[in-house]
């Protein structure tokens, strides 16, 4: 299996071209294919520094701008970048890319075209909606939200904006192709009528119990908190200085959604899209009967299909038949996972798709896919509203595994039925100056 860590290792090690830059065209607008797009980094962790590593080795796009609270990231960044393009210049020093404390500064870089956003997830909202009303294009990192109502107002400033955004759900292009076929073949019937999906993903989020820390200098953790409550300094929330590992902020509610959103983001995508579900969502969420568990919670969709977080099938020796996804149909299953797919039985996998079937949206590269969507005005393979509802599935899950009772969702209106308490969850006030 590829795993984040490696798919990061190997974006920073893409190689890099340059051809000569043109002027970027009307920002909201498609852009000129001759023109090289100005990107801005929001955001410059181990993630972002992974986006980073890819979009400087691609000829079209010039990154002239960085942005983080933590200020020994924004100096490496600024150096990679430097360096990258310092063989362009006969001096073999380069001195164009701006650095930034605060995103909106960022956002009024003159010339800006685009912005990558990977920051902890609680930070997504706001950045995409001013990045939207900048202007601006927007890459932003899953899951795409805090909460349900953070996405729907994301999706209304981009469709607003007329601004190309493409959600980080790379499975959708990448890994393989795997997705891409598991999904094919499950449109096209090979496995019979679709009855149901079980996903391989870990624990719903919790409250955050963390120790204070002495805050250590360079780093701005009232910023790095943003629209989240107060509290005192954690280095496993934020590590000092630049780091190579996935901070554990994903695991804490006031920040992210635990492993049910953070690989959940990926392969809830992958449900939806199978489905043909990507701009709805389940009509029943059922958590577990032991309280408490963190396994088991049930989605029902409409149709008769039904979703389970983390339970599988066992074969005749007790051994669980897992892998990310696994989608049972009426005539076979299919089990796809970033490093491989497989069917039972075999034969379902063996046959080839005809001229005819049904194709998925064509994309092998979810970055390029953005940028040439950029330039053509077309709409990406995961969009904003795609990025919003899956999120959704998985604030759904949090919400049910919190609350500890079946919900009733209604995915037009994106509230629960006759329940006050759950649609409570459905959103949170910022702090004060955090407000969009």
């Amino acid at each position: 299996m590829l795993s984040r860590r490696s798919f990061v290792a190997a974006s920073a090690a893409a190689p890099f071209a340059f051809v000569p830059s043109a002027s970027a065209g009307p920002l909201g607008d498609a852009v000129p294919a001759v023109a090289k797009l100005a990107v801005g980094f929001i955001g410059v962790g181990t993630m972002g520094r992974g986006h980073l590593g890819s979009f400087l080795g691609r000829p079209d796009v010039e990154v002239v701008a960085v942005c983080d609270v933590v200020k020994e990231r924004i100096d490496n960044a600024k150096q990679t970048v430097e360096k990258r393009y310092a063989d362009r210049v006969k001096s073999g020093v380069y001195k164009g890319v701006k650095t930034y404390g605060d995103y909106r500064e960022l956002l009024a870089h003159k010339g800006l075209d685009a912005v990558v956003i990977a920051t902890p997830d609680h930070w997504h909202h706001l950045t995409a909606v001013h990045a939207a009303r900048a202007g601006k294009h927007i890459y932003c990192e899953k899951p795409l939200t805090h909460n349900v109502a953070e996405g729907r107002q994301i999706v209304d400033e981009v469709k607003k904006a007329k601004v190309t955004f493409q959600t980080g759900s790379q499975q959708r292009s990448e890994f393989g192709g795997h997705f891409r076929k598991a999904v094919e073949y499950i449109w096209n019937g090979r496995i019979g009528k679709l009855k149901t999906v079980r996903i391989g993903v870990g624990a719903p989020n919790r409250p955050c119990d963390l120790k204070g820390e002495e805050k250590p200098e360079g780093t701005d953790w009232d910023t790095w908190l943003g629209p989240a409550p107060e509290r005192e300094y954690s280095s496993v929330l934020c590590p000092k200085g630049v780091h190579g590992h996935f901070p554990a902020w994903r695991n804490y509610q006031e920040y992210a959604g635990g492993q049910v959103a953070d690989m959940g983001a990926h392969h809830f995508d992958i449900a939806q899209w199978a489905m043909n579900m990507d701009n709805s969502g389940p009509v029943e969420i059922v958590p577990p009967e032991k309280k408490g568990a963190d396994r088991g919670l049930k989605f029902e969709y409409p149709y008769g299909v039904v979703m389970y977080h983390n339970v599988f099938e066992k074969d005749k020796d007790g051994k669980e038949i897992k892998a990310d996804c696994v989608f049972e149909g009426t005539e076979g299953t299919i089990l796809v996972s970033r490093g491989g797919i497989s069917s039972l039985p075999d034969k379902i996998l063996k046959e080839p798709l005809g001229a005819k079937d049904k194709r998925v949206y064509p994309s092998t590269d979810h970055r390029r896919n953005w940028l040439d969507c950029i330039r053509s005005g077309k709409a990406t393979i995961c969009p904003a509203e795609i990025g919003h509802r899956t999120a959704t599935i998985c604030h759904l899950a949090n919400i049910a595994y919190r609350l500890n009772r079946a919900l009733t969702w209604n995915p037009v209106l994106e509230k629960f039925k006759d329940d006050e308490a759950a649609n409570k969850e459905l959103t949170r006030e910022p702090r004060g100056k955090w407000k969009v």
